[in-house]
Parts: structure tokens; C-alpha cells; sequence
């Protein structure tokens, strides 16, 4: 297999072209022959003309590259070795939707023939690729796992915005349904990896470390999340706490903040579903899901109890809520806590106006029915700093301020002027 694709005699098919699959795809196409598809046509449009619908990537990345963009799934027979990169989201009772994953295995398994490998990098609980997926692959090619085709899981790892830990910059895991299989996939993704990879032992230890990476660090922030309520209380600066922590060796330094996104505001709820379905309670993940999801209604509690402080009515009251993505310098909004605190908010009749660099229009009232407005107009009670951007880190006292009533109320979610501004209430947690 891996001599074929050097050869380009075999090609690669990458299923999904998000924030994962895309650029997977590219640093793919720089060695091998490599299909890219999605079932949005308008997204492969964008990418045909060398723009990344994610805006992760520039133009510069498409170049070199031996890749075909499709929307069309006959395409997908064209290759031999697939790579299924699609979401893997919660519905709205925190539930896994599997749809998206399992729709695309549907196409994959339209697609195999025989010597063919299917690997996966979707986050999953532990077993859905053999348990979920396998069966559906089986079905739809009629051919028999473990003779026939051969499957793998290699859990992704891209941070959204970190333009220094990029795909081909860190250590992969990668798992194989056997130990041909194992060293096929390792040679594949070992191709385009600078610091090496981790053969894991069998595909549900992969997965099973994709899901314990981004729970550890959900339940460590949900840790300082309730230490900060706590300091609040005592009134004891939280940051400083960790600062002074910080010069022991093995403390883990951690900030609390808004957990949102799709991983680490996701992925804990596949392994407590999946506990759930074995009888067990997993306390310690979902008391640490619970105080997470929490933080937006703690935050926008506060803000009403500033607002009625200072002896305004709600109801005639303004916030300026200052970014709307789920994390610094990234235009995705999925699953951003930002829009809890407003939904929070204008259930008290507060009237909010929302800014954001990266953001789409578009995209803002598509999934939240909210509008994203293009600047600040008049002045207001409230000031809410949400989210990291650049654009955001150095501005001044004074600018804030005249867009201000009296009193200047701040509230800095990430700390950024902490120590900074004077004669305001000042907020961060």
C-alpha cells in the first residue's frame, strides 16, 4: 500500500474538509495523490479556488499540492486508503450525534474494495469505530473486516489559531485493527510528521486518549473556575493566587475562563455517555462539565446584580459584549459560550450589541439568530471583554471609557488589563 501511494498508483481520500481535514488533505497532497471531499459543494468551490472556508489557512498552503476537491461521493472509489475527518457534535441534551460520522462512513463503505484501509480522526468514545462504524463499512462493500479491508484510528490534534503546533509539528497517535495495519498507517502519516508519532496498541486506546486529553483539561479548568467564585468571595485575586502557585515545579498552571468550542467543551460527554451505557457515573467529569457549562449564567448573574448596584433599570440598560468566538484570533463560533451570557442577559430585556473581528455575520445569525454588529454606538452600562483577539490587547482606559456611562463597569473575562484600569468595577475572573 504505502509503496502504491508513493507511486501515486493509489490515491488518498480525505472525508471532511474543516479545521481537521483540510489541512490533513494538503500536507497529504505534498506526497501522495489525494482526493478531498465534502459534501458541501459551496465549501469545495472555496477550496478549489484555494481558500480555506475555516480561514486557518492561506492561500500559500494549496500550492505543490496533488489534490482534487469533490462533492460528489463516486468520486471516493477513485482511492484506497480513506481518512474520515467529519464532526462529531452534541445534540442539545449533551447526547454524541454520531449523523455526521456515520453518514460518512455510509459513503466510505459505498466506496471500498478490496485491500483497502479506513482510518478514522473524528473524536469517539472508545469502540465506535469498531462498534458504530465497522458494521456499516461490512455492509455497504460487502467485504470482510480484517481479510478484505483493514481499519485504523488516528485522533486529531489541531488547535484552532496556533500557527506554531500545526499538524506536521507534533507527535500523532495512530492504532491499527492489526499489526500490518498498524505499520501501513504508521508509514502513511509518519510521511508528512516531523517529530514522529505514537503506535497505540489498539484503536480503542486511541480513542480513548483523544477523549481523556480534552477531558483532563476541561476538569482542570473547571477547577479554577470554582476556585475563582470562591476567591471572589473572599475577595482574593485569583490570578494572583496562580501566579504565586506557579513557582512550585509540578503545579499545573491553569486559568479559569469560558469552556466552549468543539472539543474541549464536547469531548467529556462522549466518555460520560459512554460510561452511561456500562453503568457508571462518572462524578468527577460531570461535576467538571456542570461547573463549566455554569460559567456563562455565573458571569451574566453578576452583571445584572452590577446593573440593578447601580441603581439603572434593566430593561433600559446596554452591554457591549467584546468578541464572539469560542477562542483568540479564530473566526469559528461554534459552540461559544459568549452567546450563553447574552441569551442571559436579554432574558432580562438588557439590550445587547455584540462585536467581533473574526466572526461571520453570516455564520452568527445562522446558528444563533443574533446580530453581529459592525461597531460600537452610543455608550453603555456594561462592557464585557469575552475573548482574546489581538485586535483587543492594547487598547486604552480611555477608549473604554467613552463608550461608557457612569459608572464604568468592566468586565474582562480573560484578565487582560487586570491591574490596569483605575476608578471602574473591574471584573475578571
Amino acid at each position: 500500500m504505502i509503496e502504491d501511494l508513493h507511486n501515486k498508483n493509489k490515491k488518498i481520500a480525505v472525508v471532511g474538509l474543516g479545521y481537521v481535514g483540510l489541512p490533513l488533505a494538503l500536507e497529504f497532497a505534498k506526497k501522495f495523490s489525494v482526493i478531498g471531499f465534502d459534501i458541501n459543494a459551496a465549501r469545495v468551490a472555496l477550496m478549489n479556488n484555494h481558500i480555506d472556508p475555516s480561514e486557518e489557512l492561506d492561500k500559500s498552503a494549496f500550492d505543490g499540492c496533488d489534490i482534487v476537491f469533490s462533492s460528489n461521493p463516486d468520486d471516493l472509489k477513485q482511492a484506497q486508503f480513506f481518512v474520515v475527518a467529519v464532526p462529531t457534535p452534541i445534540d442539545s441534551h449533551n447526547v454524541p450525534d454520531l449523523k455526521p460520522l456515520l453518514s460518512a462512513t455510509d459513503l466510505v463503505g459505498k466506496a471500498l474494495k478490496k485491500g483497502d484501509y479506513v482510518v478514522y480522526e473524528s473524536t469517539v468514545y472508545p469502540g465506535a469505530t469498531e462498534e458504530d462504524c465497522l458494521p456499516i463499512l461490512e455492509k455497504n462493500s460487502g467485504l470482510k473486516f480484517g481479510v478484505d479491508f483493514k481499519l485504523g484510528y488516528s485522533p486529531e490534534r489541531i488547535n484552532p489559531g496556533d500557527k506554531e503546533k500545526t499538524l506536521t509539528n507534533i507527535q500523532k497517535i495512530v492504532s491499527g485493527c492489526d499489526e500490518e495495519a498498524l505499520e501501513t498507517i504508521a508509514s502513511v502519516y509518519g510521511s508528512i510528521l516531523k517529530n514522529g508519532l505514537f503506535k497505540a496498541s489498539s484503536i480503542r486506546v486511541a480513542e480513548a486518549a483523544k477523549i481523556i486529553e480534552n477531558t483532563q483539561r476541561d476538569i482542570n479548568i473547571a477547577l479554577m473556575n470554582e476556585l475563582s467564585m470562591l476567591f471572589r468571595k473572599m475577595g482574593i485575586d485569583t490570578n494572583e493566587v496562580i501566579e504565586a502557585a506557579s513557582t512550585k515545579w509540578n503545579f499545573y498552571k491553569v486559568t479559569p475562563g469560558l469552556v466552549g468550542g468543539h472539543c474541549i467543551g464536547v469531548d467529556p460527554y462522549y466518555l460520560t455517555y459512554k460510561a452511561s451505557t456500562l453503568k457508571h457515573f462518572t462524578k468527577l467529569i460531570t461535576a467538571g462539565r456542570e461547573i463549566n457549562d455554569g460559567m456563562p449564567n455565573y458571569i451574566a448573574n453578576l452583571i445584572i446584580k452590577d446593573i440593578n448596584a447601580a441603581g439603572k433599570v434593566l430593561k433600559n440598560s446596554r452591554v457591549l459584549v467584546l468578541g464572539a468566538t469560542f477562542k483568540e484570533n479564530v473566526s469559528d463560533v461554534r459552540n461559544s459560550k459568549v452567546f450563553d451570557i447574552i441569551s442571559a442577559l436579554r432574558s432580562f430585556s438588557i439590550d445587547v450589541t455584540l462585536l467581533d473581528p473574526y466572526a461571520s455575520k453570516e455564520e452568527v445569525e445562522r446558528q444563533y439568530k443574533f446580530p453581529l454588529s459592525e461597531k460600537a454606538e452610543g455608550k453603555y452600562d456594561v462592557i464585557v471583554l469575552a475573548t482574546k483577539h489581538k485586535q483587543y490587547m492594547n487598547l486604552s482606559e480611555d477608549y473604554f471609557r467613552s463608550l461608557s456611562n457612569e459608572p464604568f463597569i468592566f468586565y474582562d473575562i480573560k484578565g487582560i488589563y487586570r491591574n490596569t484600569f483605575k476608578d471602574c468595577k473591574y471584573f475578571s475572573l
